[in-house]
C-alpha cells in the first residue's frame, strides 16, 4: 500500500513539473519589443543624443510629397539636431536640451519631405543621424490621409480619394 502512496505522488510530481516546465523555456510576449502603432519606432544608434518614435509619413494622393509625423526625444544637456536624409533630399529637425518635439501635432507641424515618391502602403528609406553617433537607415511607413487621424496631415490638403465602406443593410423593413 506504500508503494502505491508512493507512486502516485511521483507521478503527481511528474504531472505537475511536464505541465509548468513549459512556461520555463517559453518567450514572454511582454519582453517583445515593437512599435504599437501606425508608426516605427527608430532603433538608436550607439552616443545618439535624440529618440525617433513612432515616425510615419502621410502623402499626398500622387506619393509625390509627404509629411512625417513624429516625436523626437532629446535626452541630452544640450539642444541637438536631427539630420535626414532620403534619396536626394535632406532636412534638419532642432530639439531643445531635455524635450520633445512632438512632429504633426496640434503643437508643432509635421516635417515637409519633398520629392519621396513613394506612394501609400509603401515605405520610405530614410537616414536618421544626430550628435556624433553613426546614423541609421530605417524603412518608414507611408501613409495616405484616409483614416480620420492622419487627414489633417495629408501635404496639401485633405485626401479625397478615400473609399468610404460600406455600412451595409440598406434600408429598413418596414414593421
Amino acid at each position: 500500500m506504500n508503494s502505491r502512496a508512493l507512486a502516485s505522488a511521483a507521478l503527481a510530481g511528474l504531472v505537475i513539473l511536464g505541465t509548468a516546465g513549459c512556461g520555463a523555456i517559453t518567450p514572454q510576449a511582454t519582453t517583445i519589443e515593437y512599435s504599437a502603432s501606425d508608426g516605427v519606432n527608430i532603433p538608436d544608434s550607439d552616443g545618439a543624443p535624440l529618440q525617433i518614435r513612432n515616425a510615419v509619413v502621410i502623402a499626398d494622393a500622387e506619393g509625390i510629397d509627404g509629411n512625417l509625423a513624429a516625436a523626437v526625444v532629446n535626452t541630452s544637456d544640450s539642444a541637438e539636431t536631427l539630420t535626414l536624409e532620403w534619396g536626394d533630399e535632406s532636412a534638419t529637425v532642432r530639439v531643445p536640451a531635455g524635450a520633445v518635439v512632438s512632429l504633426g501635432t496640434a503643437d508643432e507641424d509635421p516635417l515637409l519631405l519633398e520629392a519621396i515618391d513613394s506612394p501609400a502602403g509603401s515605405t520610405l528609406p530614410i537616414y536618421f543621424q544626430s550628435g556624433d553617433a553613426e546614423g541609421v537607415l530605417s524603412e518608414v511607413p507611408v501613409l495616405d490621409g484616409c483614416l480620420e487621424q492622419f487627414a489633417d496631415l495629408v501635404p496639401g490638403g485633405a485626401a479625397s480619394d478615400c473609399e468610404k465602406p460600406e455600412t451595409g443593410g440598406g434600408e429598413e423593413e418596414g414593421h
